[in-house]
C-alpha cells in the first residue's frame, strides 16, 4: 500500500547479473510458468477489483488452489478472503499470504494488456480499476508456489497455510481475516511469510531486512468547521478554507519542530475539499492525510500533536468551542517488522538455493506501509518474514539513469513490472523458504 520503497547498497548492484545457480526445481517452475502462471498474470492484470470487491479474483484463486491436491480450501474469510490450507503430515506451520485487491487508478502504462476495468468500490463510488501495486504478481505467485510444494512432499513435513488476502490497500483485509477467526479456525502459524514486488528493485533479486521492513500509516481525517458567509463580506463569517490552510501549513512544525530529528516521521496532506461557488465562504472544509512512523511513539506523537494543532488553530481564529475541528483516525496498519533471527535465517537459506547476488541489502527509501503487520502482532508470538522482489528490467533502470524513461512508481497509472521474471523468483523464493522452515529434522 501507499507503497513500498527499497534501494540497494550500492548503485553498482542494480545492474549486476545474479548467479545463474537456481534450485533444481526453478526448470518446472518456468514450465508453468509458459503453460499457465503466465496467462494467469494476464487475465488478473486485465481484471482488477477493488478492496473488499475482490469476488471475482477470490473465485479464481479458490479455484487454482483447490485445483492443487491435497489442498483443503475455504472462502468468504473476512469478506472475500481465501484460505487453503495443505498438509504433509506432522510438522510446524508456515502461512503464506498474498493480497489480491487492486487500485482506484486508470491504467496509463501502454501496457496490451492494460486495464479497461471500472467498478463502484465499498464508499459507493465508480473508479477506474488497476493493478498499480504488483498484486496480480503476487496471487500469480502463489499459485505456483503452492504447486511446486504440492510437488515436493518428500522435502517436507507439516502445514502450509495459503492466505489470499482482501483489501490490503485499504488495510483492513488482514484485520478482517483475523477477526473473522484466522487464527483459530484454520492451524495457527509458526511463521508468516510474504513479499511484494517492488519497481525500484531489478528483476532477479531480492532483499529483506533484519528489523523494519515498511513504516506504520493512518489515514487521518480533519472536518474543519466554520460559518459560512458572503465572500465579499468575510468578516460576518468564519472561513474554513482560511483555517484549514493554516492547519495544512502548521502540521509541518510538527515534523520540523517536535519530532526528534533522527526519528523518521510523515504528514502529508492528500486532498483538501471545501466550497461550491467563487463568491461563498463555506461553513466546512475537509482535510485528509497520510501520517506515517517507525514506531509506536512517534506514530502516537504525530496523532496527538495533529489533534491540538487543528484544534487550536480553529480556536485561534474564533471558531466557537461547539464547533471545533473534528480529527478522525482510520485504515491504520503498524510498523512491519521482520524478525531477526527468522531474516537472518531465511535471507542465508535464499542466497544458498537462489544463488549468489541474487539476495541483496535492504534499506527503506521511503514510508510505505502494510497491513501484514497484523498477522505477525506481538501478541501472536508468530515470527515474520517479509521481502522484496525485484520487478524492474536492470535496462530500464539503467536507462532511467541516464535520462531516459523513469521507472514509474507504485501506485502510479504508468506503473509496470516484467511478470516473469517477478513471479519466476517470487515463486522459486517463497518456495526455498517454506522448504527451509519445514524441512525434516536430519
Amino acid at each position: 500500500m501507499l507503497r513500498k520503497g527499497i534501494l540497494l547498497a550500492a548503485a553498482s548492484v542494480l545492474v549486476a547479473s545474479p548467479s545463474l545457480a537456481a534450485p533444481d526445481y526453478a526448470p518446472a517452475i518456468k514450465a508453468d510458468y509458459d503453460k499457465s502462471l503466465g496467462a494467469m498474470w494476464d487475465y488478473f492484470h486485465r481484471n482488477p477489483e477493488l478492496s473488499f470487491k475482490e469476488v471475482n479474483t477470490a473465485a479464481r484463486m479458490a479455484k487454482e488452489l483447490r485445483a492443487v491436491p491435497g489442498m483443503v480450501v475455504s472462502e468468504k474469510v473476512g469478506g472475500t478472503g481465501v484460505v487453503g490450507v495443505l498438509k504433509n503430515g506432522d510438522g510446524p506451520v508456515v502461512l503464506v499470504r498474498a493480497d489480491m485487491d487492486g487500485l482506484p487508478v486508470e491504467e496509463k502504462s501502454g501496457l496490451p494488456n492494460a486495464s479497461k476495468v471500472r467498478q463502484i468500490g465499498i464508499d459507493g463510488l465508480e473508479m477506474p480499476v488497476m493493478h498499480a501495486c504488483g498484486h496480480d504478481v503476487h496471487i500469480t505467485s502463489m499459485v505456483g508456489t503452492a504447486r511446486q510444494l504440492a510437488a515436493l512432499k518428500d522435502r517436507w513435513k507439516g502445514t502450509v497455510l495459503f492466505i489470499v488476502q482482501p483489501a490490503e490497500e485499504r488495510v483492513g483485509g488482514a484485520a478482517a481475516m483475523l477477526k473473522d477467526g484466522l487464527y483459530t479456525r484454520f492451524p495457527k502459524p509458526n511463521y508468516a511469510l510474504a513479499f511484494h514486488v517492488a519497481a525500484e528493485l531489478p528483476t532477479g533479486h531480492i532483499a529483506a531486512a533484519e528489523g523494519i521492513q515498511y513504516s506504520s500509516a493512518d489515514s487521518v481525517d480533519i472536518k474543519v468547521n466554520g460559518v459560512g458567509t458572503h465572500g465579499a463580506a468575510p468578516h460576518l463569517g468564519r472561513d474554513p478554507v482560511f483555517i484549514a490552510s493554516e492547519i495544512v501549513v502548521a502540521l509541518q512544525s510538527i515534523i520540523s519542530r517536535e519530532k526528534g530529528p533522527l526519528e523518521p516521521g510523515v504528514i502529508t496532506v492528500g486532498a483538501f475539499h471545501a466550497g461550491s461557488k467563487h463568491n461563498i465562504i463555506s461553513d466546512q472544509a475537509n482535510l485528509q492525510l497520510t501520517v506515517r512512523a517507525n514506531s509506536r511513539e512517534t506514530r502516537d506523537m504525530l496523532i496527538d500533536s495533529i489533534k491540538r494543532v487543528a484544534v487550536n488553530i480553529a480556536r485561534a481564529n474564533g471558531v466557537t468551542e461547539d464547533k471545533l475541528p473534528e480529527v478522525k483516525v482510520s485504515e491504520s496498519t503498524p510498523v512491519t517488522i521482520n524478525d531477526a533471527a527468522l531474516a537472518h535465517r531465511l535471507n542465508a537459506a535464499l542466497a544458498d538455493q537462489l544463488g549468489a547476488g541474487v539476495v541483496v541489502p535492504f534499506r527503506q527509501s521511503n514510508m510505505g506501509a502494510e497491513d501484514f503487520s497484523y498477522f505477525v502482532d506481538p501478541s501472536y508470538n508468530i515470527p515474520g518474514y517479509y521481502f522484496a522482489v525485484g520487478g524492474t528490467r536492470p535496462e530500464w533502470i539503467e536507462a532511467a539513469k541516464n535520462g531516459g524513461p523513469p521507472v514509474s512508481g507504485h501506485h502510479s497509472g504508468l506503473f509496470k513490472i516484467d511478470p516473469e521474471p517477478s513471479v519466476r523468483l517470487g515463486t522459486e523464493a517463497m518456495t526455498a523458504a517454506v522448504i527451509e522452515l519445514l524441512k525434516p529434522a536430519k
